[in-house]
C-alpha cells in the first residue's frame, strides 16, 4: 500500500487575529472567520482540488479530520467548495479524483488557555498574581513547552492529545484503505501533529513558527514536504 498521507492546513484568517477583543467577547471555540479568511480557505480548495486533479490515483482514499471549532468549520466549508469547483470543470470519468469524506475529531481544536483566554498579557498578573508567576517561572527557563495555563493546557498537553488521534488515522489506513488525511486545525495543533508524527523534539517545536492561515502542508509517510501551498 502506498504510505499515509497527512494534508495539514491551517484555519483562515479568524475575526480572533483582526481584533484580539474578540476573545473577550465570545469563547475561543465560537470565533468566526474573517471575510478575507472565508476567501483564503477557497483559494486553499481550489488548490487542493487542482492537487486531487494531478496526483490522486484510482486507490487514493480521502478523508477530511477536523477541528469542531468555528473557524476550523467555516474552512473545511470553504475549502471543500473550492475543491467542488474545480471538480465541476472535469468530465464524469475523471470526478472519481475527488471522491472523499468528512468526519470531526476534538482531539484536533486549538490549545486550551483556560484563565488566560482573552486578558491582555499585561493585565495577567494583577488579575492572576500566583498563576502568572508559576507560568513566568516555566518560560524564564525556556520551558514555554511544558507551562500550563491555569486551568487549560501547555503545548505538551497538546501534543499528548494529537497523538492519540493517530490511532484513528491508522485504523482507517489499515481497515478502510484511506490513505490520504486532509485536516483542518489550529497553528499549535499542527505544530504538535508534526513533531509527533515526525518524531521531532520540543526545542523543533520552539522553533517552528505556526503556519499562515489557510496554508497547506504535506507529509507523505515520514517525507515532510513542508508548505506546498499559501494563500
Amino acid at each position: 500500500m502506498t504510505p499515509l498521507k497527512l494534508i495539514l492546513i491551517r484555519h483562515g484568517e479568524s475575526e480572533g487575529n483582526v481584533d484580539k477583543k474578540k476573545h473577550l467577547e465570545l469563547a475561543d471555540h465560537a470565533i468566526s472567520l474573517s471575510q478575507k479568511g472565508r476567501q483564503e480557505a477557497l483559494s486553499a480548495g481550489e488548490w487542493l482540488g487542482r492537487y486531487f486533479l494531478e496526483n490522486n490515483m484510482p486507490d487514493t482514499r480521502t478523508r477530511f479530520w477536523v477541528s469542531p471549532y468555528k473557524r476550523t468549520r467555516q474552512t473545511a466549508d470553504e475549502v471543500i467548495r473550492g475543491i467542488n469547483a474545480v471538480a465541476a470543470q472535469v468530465g464524469e470519468e475523471r470526478k472519481a479524483k475527488f471522491l472523499f469524506d468528512r468526519r470531526e475529531h476534538i482531539n484536533l481544536v486549538e490549545q486550551q488557555f483556560g484563565l488566560f483566554d482573552g486578558i491582555p498579557e499585561d493585565e495577567l498578573s494583577e488579575r492572576f498574581p500566583l498563576e502568572t508567576a508559576h507560568y513566568n517561572k516555566q518560560l524564564e527557563h525556556e520551558g514555554r513547552f511544558w507551562a500550563r495555563m491555569p486551568l487549560g493546557e501547555s503545548r505538551f498537553d497538546v501534543a499528548v492529545r494529537v497523538h492519540q488521534a493517530f490511532g484513528t488515522f491508522h485504523r482507517d489506513y489499515d481497515k478502510k484503505g484511506i490513505n490520504q488525511v486532509v485536516i483542518v486545525s489550529h497553528g499549535v495543533t499542527i505544530r504538535a501533529i508534526l513533531m509527533q508524527w515526525l518524531h521531532r523534539s520540543f526545542e523543533w517545536f520552539e522553533q517552528e513558527r505556526n503556519p499562515k492561515n489557510a496554508s497547506i502542508h504535506m507529509v507523505h509517510g515520514q517525507d515532510d514536504q513542508g508548505c506546498v501551498f499559501s494563500p
